[in-house]
């Protein structure tokens, strides 16, 4: 599956949440880090969803950049 990650840069490190999985969060020092924690917490939420008998949602959110003038 793949989900459309956000990642924003914050004060002094990075945060990324994942639209389509509420709750599932992460942080890191870099971009790469960040990316990296964001992976492990959506197979943490992942497994945690199945082992509570809850429906995985399927990946529904879409990323698109938009181009604006200046």
């Amino acid at each position: 599956m793949k989900y459309a990650v956000v990642i924003e840069k914050a004060e002094s490190n990075f945060s990324a949440y994942v639209p389509d999985l509420p709750g599932c969060v992460a942080t890191g020092n870099t971009m790469e880090e960040t990316e990296r924690e964001i992976r492990s917490a959506i197979e943490f939420h992942l497994e945690g969803l199945k082992r509570e008998g809850c429906q995985v949602p399927a990946p529904s959110s879409a990323v698109e950049y938009v181009e604006v003038a200046a």
